[in-house]
């Protein structure tokens, strides 16, 4: 992250079709089909600056026996859909469940 002391203020305007941390977090993850196949439960910035991955939970039920996997944000489409965000990835639920593992544990810090 960039030295506090040096770095100039900027803002920036927020467009319509921007899309909020907030209201991707918790949204379905479909696949090609508009099968269900995991929710996005958090995204990786990295450098303080860069969206660099999207945390999709997997599997489970009520939250037990999930796992976790990290998709390229290059590979997840986003849409609004009649006042609501919709979530796409050209997957399935079992290529998802064999991805590498992300060990993921919701603390915030």
């Amino acid at each position: 992250m960039a030295d506090t002391a040096t770095v100039k203020l900027k803002y920036v305007t927020v467009k319509p079709a921007d899309v909020m941390s907030s209201k991707l977090v918790g949204t379905t993850v479909y696949n090609n089909k508009n099968e269900n196949v995991g929710e996005v439960e958090d995204l990786v910035i990295e450098n303080g600056k860069t969206i660099t991955g999207v945390v999709v939970s997997v599997g489970g039920f009520l939250g037990l026996g999930e796992s976790y996997v990290v998709l390229d944000p290059s590979t997840v489409a986003i849409s609004n859909k009649d006042g609501k965000w919709v979530v796409h990835a050209d997957t399935d639920k079992d290529t998802l469940k064999s991805a590498p593992k992300f060990e993921y544990s919701k603390k915030k810090s």
